[in-house]
């Protein structure tokens, strides 16, 4: 499935893995919830229990697609590298 697909699909559930700083100087997407890269590990559980898809986006695409790895390393199957701030934006409509 592309990232259009499954958010067309709903129940999805968007995961930023950006810093706080970053946040608050690029902006955010208000449905996502901001789980930074280095606490991926500590907060597995909370990302697992979600039902549904989980799109991973940061600033270029790169902490995102580990992110994405780390949990299909993990067993998980439902997992999407969204990308960027701006490619989820746009895959959104929001821009």
């Amino acid at each position: 499935m592309t990232i259009e697909e499954v958010i067309e699909a709903g129940n999805y559930h968007l995961i930023d893995v950006r810093e706080e700083m970053e946040l608050e100087m690029d902006g955010k997407i208000e449905k996502a919830r901001n789980i930074p890269l280095g606490e991926m590990e500590d907060r597995k559980q909370e990302i697992t229990n979600l039902n549904g898809p989980k799109i991973f986006f940061c600033r270029s695409g790169n902490r995102s697609g580990k992110a994405m790895q780390y949990f299909k390393n993990e067993g998980l199957t439902d997992v999407y590298n969204g990308g960027g701030l701006q490619e989820m934006k746009n895959a959104l409509g929001e821009e």
